[in-house]
């Protein structure tokens, strides 16, 4: 195997083109051993193969600079930068990060990048201070065509264009994002491919920069010729180059949405190895929203290129009709559209992942809350127990979106709370709400939950005790509620609280907790900085109750042991029981 006895890009530069193309297989065998075992991106990462060895054959890293748009089609860039070992054995696939990470290998990997559509702009920033402070080497920006449709990279070239100088940007065309590509642009890239990128009109011209077209993207030798022609080239470059998602897989070449991403599967058949036959609440609120479309025709339903994140799939989509928009993946255009929609009457929902509505802070504050228009935002994955890849944290979302005046964020604690507050959240004309979608096991109550919460930050005294009260935020109220249990066992009959509005407090019932009440616990599946326990420790401040907070320490946690980060921020029933006994002086 050539593979194993490549430690750095030099040791391709000796090889033929044959050669290369063995290296080519032996790396997407590789990908394949490690998503398979692992979990990961495949497609990306398969169809972005030939052009990696290609790249690292021409050009000369780490003097030449690379920048991946995501970085989720790095794998490749990794093998051949020394992390092999990370995709061939199976007991060293955990030390190796699914994006890059100058943590992991500051000599090649340039950036931490998990979001999309910001390589050329950091490129362009590589770009400028090279130009300012002498050098010659190559910039290289990678991005995918389903990137191309983020505000960021429009910006990016539009600057790197201006600076004038050489500057490589690989367009990746698969015609694809995570699903099918949406946006005008891509009526562009279509004739530019069926022109073979002779088309009179470019949109990458009209941007400044020099265009060449590569029509067979997975063909090495035509890729190493189409990189040494740019190699060194003294102004903006576009090389758009046609490849194949999935490619080199069948399974993932015909199936290309499902095979964006992957839990580990069997290579020979593509079957996961492991089948999770568990509910999905943002699944099911997707089936919901799909039944409610029917009842209601003014309900429209929004993604940012994510719409599996709530179940959509394509068959749901084409049911959807013009009740579903994809606005690609553009978050800040999805807060804008959602609050248009509804200042001329249309019920818009948009619903992502709350790491990436971290994109949006402005949107929500600027064109959506000043403005008090009356659309509806999931917020998903807001959970400890969500993605752990730190460029992907989900759990920052409370000190984000709660603060924003004019902005009500409400946090169910089971199904049947999400859809009462959702049919509210939808039929109502007066408020901007976000809903932080319940994670983890799917929680069903058989309660009766209020179908209007226009009266805000009400809360909800699920249980009335003494002593002690805890108020326990969405995710983790039946967590509170254990707790309850816990000291019900000790003779404390604690006081439980569902909050509901995490944008606001109940003064009403906090001023009622002092008469026969001790200590107040908050607990919340979030950030402690500027979280909601705060909230109700700066009410409480001027007063003699006690207040304890559980949730997060604010700080970048990667790749981690839920068990260990719930032990390491005193998070576990036991620790929680033992801090309430302390101050009790219970023990």
């Amino acid at each position: 195997m050539y593979i194993e006895k490549i430690n750095s890009p030099k040791d391709l530069k000796g090889l033929s083109i044959e050669q290369l193309k063995i290296v080519a297989d032996e790396v997407r065998a590789g990908v394949l051993n490690r998503v398979s075992n692992h979990g990961g991106h495949v497609g990306p990462n398969l169809g972005f193969t030939e052009a990696t060895v290609a790249l690292h054959y021409v050009f000369n890293a780490p003097e030449d600079k690379f920048v991946f748009d995501i970085s989720h089609q790095s794998y490749p860039h990794k093998m051949l930068t020394g992390r092999a070992k990370g995709f061939l054995d199976v007991s060293d696939m955990d030390a190796i990060s699914g994006y890059s990470s100058p943590l992991e290998n500051p000599e090649y990997d340039n950036f931490e990048i998990g979001h999309t559509s910001t390589s050329i702009a950091l490129a362009s920033g590589l770009q400028k201070a090279r130009d300012i402070i002498g050098g010659t080497e190559n910039v290289i920006a990678v991005i995918g065509d389903g990137s191309l449709s983020g505000g960021e990279a429009f910006e990016g070239l539009d600057t790197a264009s201006e600076i004038g100088t050489n500057i490589i940007v690989v367009v990746n065309d698969n015609e694809m994002s995570i699903a099918e590509n949406h946006g005008g642009l891509y009526k562009n890239l279509k004739l530019l491919r069926e022109s073979n990128g002779q088309a009179e009109l470019n949109f990458f011209k009209s941007m400044g920069f020099d265009y060449m077209y590569v029509n067979d993207g997975n063909d090495i030798s035509r890729l190493v010729d189409a990189f040494n022609k740019v190699k060194d080239i003294d102004h903006p470059m576009v090389v758009h180059i046609h490849t194949e998602k999935g490619h080199g897989y069948k399974p993932a070449v015909e199936n290309k949405e499902r095979w964006h991403w992957s839990m580990p599967f069997n290579i020979e058949d593509g079957s996961l190895k492991a089948i999770n036959s568990k509910e999905s609440i943002s699944s099911m609120l997707g089936h919901w929203l799909l039944d409610e479309m029917k009842r209601d025709e003014k309900l429209v339903v929004i993604t940012a290129g994510t719409p599996a994140s709530f179940g959509f799939t394509k068959e749901e989509r084409l049911q959807a009709g013009k009740q579903f928009i994809d606005v690609g993946i553009a978050e800040e255009e999805a807060v804008a559209l959602a609050s248009g929609m509804a200042k001329r009457g249309a019920h818009p929902v948009f619903s992502d992942f709350a790491t990436f509505f971290q994109r949006t802070y402005d949107q929500l504050c600027q064109d959506l809350a000043v403005n008090g228009n009356p659309a509806v935002f999931n917020v998903l994955g807001a959970t400890i127990y969500g993605m752990n890849d730190f460029t992907h944290i989900c759990f920052f979302d409370i000190p984000m979106i709660s603060h924003i005046p004019n902005l009500h964020y409400l946090a169910p604690t089971s199904y049947e709370e999400l859809i009462a507050m959702e049919k509210w959240a939808i039929n109502q004309d007066k408020y901007s709400i976000a809903i932080r979608v319940p994670e983890g096991p799917v929680v069903h109550s058989p309660e009766e939950y209020d179908t209007d919460y226009s009266d805000l930050n009400k809360f909800k005294m699920a249980h009335r005790g003494e002593k002690v009260a805890i108020i326990a935020v969405g995710n983790f109220f039946q967590k509170g509620d254990a707790i309850r249990q816990s000291l019900a066992n000790d003779g404390i009959d604690a006081t439980l609280i569902n909050p509901r509005y995490l944008s606001g407090v109940d003064e009403n019932m906090l001023d009622g907790l002092k008469k026969d009440h001790q200590i107040v616990v908050t607990i919340e599946d979030g950030s402690l900085d500027g979280g909601f326990g705060e909230r109700i420790s700066r009410f409480y401040g001027p007063t003699t109750m006690k207040v304890l907070n559980f949730g997060v320490k604010k700080a970048l946690y990667d790749r981690y042991d839920v068990n260990k980060l719930l032990m390491d921020n005193n998070l576990t029933d036991e620790q929680i029981l033992s801090s309430i006994k302390s101050v009790l002086n219970i023990y």
